[in-house]
């Protein structure tokens, strides 16, 4: 399938076929490389492309070492460590490099582009580690080493085996591809290692806000809280958008429960459930945000020089500093940490043994010890969630002999989001069982249709908990229904 020439986080999301440029993207790219071919006959001196790397960027380098220097690039930024990038991430560091690339202000010829799109179609997915960006000049080792299997270097996963890249390429019967002038620098500068990360993070939190309305509901019936606080005019006073949005959504939610038409001896709820809509809309609203600077970030020229065939020049500039990633990656932690942390609360309300509820949610409390330590599990994630969200962004560290002397550090800022990210989900599915579990002593009534359906998804997984057994199971059977079951189809 054509990727189209403007990608949003919906394509991305929703994107399974293989991988094409237009003929219009085949031109550009063709058109800037000969425009820079040309332009280095003239004997010139440009950054990166006949003269050395950062503060070596003063040391001139001869035309028949020009391809040597782009290897020598790739193979000497290559120093990567830590874990391994998911493979479903890297797939898209290599769609967004494509998208990067055909752009047509990177000097690169269509043949790298096509190498790329190769891997990509043919599942040759090349092992990146999570540390080592600064996050400025781009990302340098993580696309190095995204980059060494163009040249028969590294490790890929292939055929659901790690092996040698140049075993993968005979595999898949490709030849390794040795750089031009300029095309080692293109494929190292750049942004994409955390805009991948801010892509899945997106992708996922978008899912999560969802699952959080509906999870907040069906606790809220269960500790017979009021749907007042989400009634329209509330909002209508305060009109940010995530608000009202999730205002009206946690009424749709609760819509036809019986239990919500049953007297209420409170005049007021804890803010956990009172301030849904304000805490959970500013979730949302931070993830609109971010989402427009991600969009903005991955259909930009995020590589340095930029050939500009088009105004006859190559300049050197900061397009691949991470600053507007960090900033907003930093700020998505902290929004998405707070669904963790209210959702917390809601738990251990619901385990306090208020409102008719027994202590820990434990049929015979005291012999049983019921949900008590599940929600000591939330507490633990909900603290390690604050740890992770100090801002990656207010640090930097010179690098490269003073030449790079402020850097974002937003490559830290994405690895930490997505770790924030799989906590949230954790802490989510802790109150869904939990919530699960106290709804079953409010029976006979029942709570509304489409919360109904919720139970009965999870009941699939999870059994109501009669008395202490290895809850551990119960944990990842919710977690598991949160990872399979779209919360936009229950209403």
């Amino acid at each position: 399938m054509q990727l189209p020439e403007h990608i949003s986080i919906d394509i991305l999301k929703d994107w399974n076929s293989s991988l094409e440029i237009s003929k219009e993207a085949e031109g550009r790219i063709q058109v800037n490389r000969d425009y820079l071919d040309n332009i280095l006959k003239g004997g010139n001196t440009y950054y990166g492309i006949n003269t050395g790397f950062g503060s070596l960027c003063n040391v001139r380098i001869e035309t028949d070492e020009l391809s040597q220097l782009q290897e020598n690039l790739v193979c000497s930024h290559a120093c990567g460590m830590g874990d391994e990038v998911p493979q479903e991430i890297v797939r898209w560091m290599l769609l967004l490099k494509v998208h990067g690339l055909s752009q047509g202000y990177s000097g690169v010829r269509k043949e790298i582009v096509h190498r790329l799109i190769d891997f990509y179609n043919l599942g040759i997915t090349p092992v990146v580690f999570e540390l080592g960006s600064l996050g400025a000049s781009g990302d340098l080792a993580p696309l190095a080493h995204l980059s060494l299997a163009i040249l028969g270097k590294g490790q890929v996963w292939y055929k659901g085996e790690k092996m040698d890249a140049a075993k993968a390429l005979k595999d898949a019967r490709l030849e390794p591809m040795p750089l031009a002038a300029k095309e080692g620098l293109a494929l190292l500068n750049g942004t994409q290692f955390m805009s991948s990360y801010a892509t899945w993070s997106l992708i996922e939190a978008k899912r999560l806000q969802l699952w959080a309305d509906v999870i907040a509901a069906l606790s809220a019936d269960a500790f017979m809280a009021k749907d007042e606080p989400y009634q329209y005019p509330i909002h209508r006073v305060r009109p940010h958008k995530g608000q009202i949005e999730t205002a009206a959504r946690m009424l749709q939610l609760l819509q036809g429960s019986e239990i919500q038409k049953l007297h209420k001896e409170q005049v007021q709820d804890p803010y956990s459930f009172r301030c849904v809509p304000q805490v959970h809309g500013a979730t949302k609203d931070v993830v609109d945000t971010v989402t427009n600077v991600v969009e903005i970030e991955i259909n930009s020229v995020t590589d340095n020089p930029i050939v500009f065939h088009d105004e006859d020049a190559i300049m050197s500039g900061g397009n691949f500093h991470g600053q507007p990633l960090a900033l907003h990656l930093d700020f998505l932690a902290i929004a998405m940490a707070e669904l963790a942390n209210i959702s917390e609360r809601r738990t251990y309300l619901l385990v306090s043994g208020q409102r008719n509820l027994p202590p820990f949610l434990a049929p015979q409390a005291g012999l049983n010890s019921g949900f008590m330590i599940a929600q000591y599990t939330a507490a633990a994630i909900v603290s390690q969630n604050k740890q992770y969200c100090t801002p990656a962004s207010v640090d930097s560290i010179v690098s490269s002999n003073g030449q790079e002397d402020h850097v974002s550090m937003g490559a830290n800022a994405a690895t930490k989001l997505r770790r924030v990210i799989m906590n949230v989900q954790r802490v989510l599915a802790i109150e869904l069982l939990t919530a699960a579990q106290a709804l079953e002593f409010r029976r006979p009534h029942k709570t509304s249709p489409a919360l109904e359906k919720v139970y009965a998804m999870l009941r699939k997984e999870a059994s109501f908990m009669e008395k202490d057994r290895v809850l551990h199971n119960d944990l990842i059977a919710a977690e598991r229904v949160l990872s399979q079951y779209p919360a936009d189809g229950i209403i």
